[in-house]
């Protein structure tokens, strides 16, 4: 059983291991990487959950919202109703009030004078004989530490409109950042293809530079050998000599070419830069042809009105004008009234319900808030005109990059055509240049041709072939680019 599991274990390991560990890396898994490690497509991703997140927060606002606030206070001081202690004057009922309505229903005792038997009068008022004292003591209540709270809840009725175009507004901005998301991963799908088939191009010209030296390395012995035998100069060895070092210079150029194309294409597949990437398209010889044939719609006419349709970047401002169009509503919606039912129980220690009492106590209360709008100096109808100004905004620039994209479309479809072209011809130049370079062989060993004439043939014969590996990828990259405006790229 152990050993089955470490079986289990090494498969499972063996098959996470990264496609450069396994062998040399094809078109497909080189944009299947970029599209999972590119850092661009990785905020894209962000901005994409961060609608998401946005449009669920909208949605809530339908709902109602539950709240609690608390809090403490500590006062100085106590409080006290009566600054000083109170006198009361104290009444007997009176009972003919039984009898007789206008009767005083309370008789109070007041001082009199013994002499008129007439009540005694103080700033105007008798002064009563019996009293009861209330002390200011009584009155003062302990408020120095106080707690308090409330849990409320609000349900909107109608906020004008707000609550319904926002939830349309960050539905709209969802869909605008996936849109978004699309056309950076084609941008990224370019880009990959762009440095693949750069290193693929530096390949072929690095072999195509070590045949060049090696046929200028033959030449250099031959000529070596011919002047030992009196039959070449000096010059013509210096010659070769001179052709043959810049050869190399050359070799040595394109070789760090190829180094530092093979770090941009790690880059832009989110690995190592220093990961040494080998590619399925890499050619073994000079004797290099792309695998597979040229795409034939490079020859047909592009559908323009199809391609406005697919392309995601105009998606995305088709998105923005549904956006800036709820964005005005949003803006209206502070013009209009707004009503909410609110609830709320709120408690205390001390309270008052029941007498002053240090304890918590509370209680329920239900209402409603209407708030309407009178006069702001027509600072929110200007909002709201910006407002639409913005959405006149982005459909102007919708129209500017639908003709911006026509024309993209055209010089695209221009350029693919121009490069097949280009392309065929070079591969009928290539006969030609080796056919050049056979006779001005045959004809140096014959000595009817000088040395001169043998590398200018060899010079026509490198030319020939770095143009046809110019025009291969030129093909090949003008097909993309032409797949991007279409809106037809996908990672195949």
């Amino acid at each position: 059983m152990k050993l089955y599991k470490l079986l289990i274990c090494a498969i499972a390991l063996l098959s996470s291991l990264p496609v450069w560990a396994q062998g040399a890396y094809s078109l497909d898994s080189c944009r299947s990487m970029a599209l999972v490690h590119n850092k661009k497509l990785m905020m894209t991703r962000q901005r994409m959950a961060k609608a998401d997140y946005q449009h669920r927060e909208a949605f809530a606002a339908y709902l109602p919202a539950i709240d609690f606030e608390g809090g403490y206070t500590y006062n100085q001081k106590k409080i006290s109703i009566f600054g000083s202690d109170q006198y009361l004057p104290v009444g007997t009922f009176n009972p003919e009030a039984l009898l007789d309505p206008k009767a005083a229903k309370y008789n109070f005792d007041v001082v009199k004078n013994p002499e008129t038997g007439q009540p005694i009068m103080v700033n105007g008022q008798p002064v009563p004989s019996n009293i009861a004292l209330i002390p200011k003591t009584a009155m003062e209540y302990d408020i120095h530490n106080v707690f308090f709270g409330a849990i409320t809840l609000t349900q909107p009725i109608f906020m004008g409109g707000k609550i319904v175009a926002m939830n349309k507004l960050t539905g709209y901005a969802k869909e605008v950042a996936e849109a978004l998301h699309n056309n950076e991963a084609e941008n990224v799908i370019y880009a990959v293809d762009a440095a693949y088939w750069q290193v693929v191009s530096l390949k072929a010209k690095y072999d195509l530079a070590v045949s060049y030296v090696n046929l200028l390395d033959s030449l250099d012995h031959n000529v070596a050998l011919m002047m030992d035998e009196g039959v070449a100069t000096k010059s013509d060895k210096l010659s070769v000599d001179v052709k043959l070092n810049s050869a190399k210079v050359d070799l040595t150029k394109v070789e760090n070419g190829l180094t530092l194309s093979r770090m941009a294409l790690a880059q832009v597949c989110g690995m190592p830069i220093d990961s040494d990437m080998h590619l399925v398209d890499e050619p073994g010889g000079k004797d290099f042809t792309i695998a597979g044939e040229i795409d034939g719609t490079l020859l047909q006419s592009a559908d323009i009105d199809a391609a406005l349709q697919r392309r995601p970047d105009l998606h995305a401002l088709e998105l923005g004008i549904k956006v800036a169009g709820e964005q005005k509503k949003v803006a209206k919606s502070d013009m209009l009234p707004k009503v909410a039912l609110i609830g709320a129980y709120s408690f205390s220690n001390p309270n008052m319900f029941d007498g002053f009492s240090k304890r918590f106590a509370g209680a329920f209360s239900v209402g409603a808030v209407v708030k309407i709008p009178l006069w702001h100096w027509g600072g929110n109808y200007y909002k709201y005109k910006a407002a639409e100004v913005d959405e006149n905004l982005m459909r102007l620039q919708l129209a500017d990059a639908r003709d911006m994209v026509n024309l993209q479309i055209n010089q695209a479809s221009f350029k693919a055509r121009e490069s097949l072209k280009v392309y065929q011809t070079t591969m009928s130049n290539l006969t030609s240049a080796n056919e050049n370079l056979r006779c001005a062989t045959v004809g140096f060993k014959e000595g009817v041709i000088t040395t001169d004439d043998v590398m200018a043939a060899q010079t026509a014969w490198l030319k020939a072939y770095s143009e046809n590996i110019d025009a291969m990828i030129d093909v090949q990259l003008c097909d993309v680019y032409l797949r991007k405006v279409l809106g037809t790229l996908s990672a195949r």
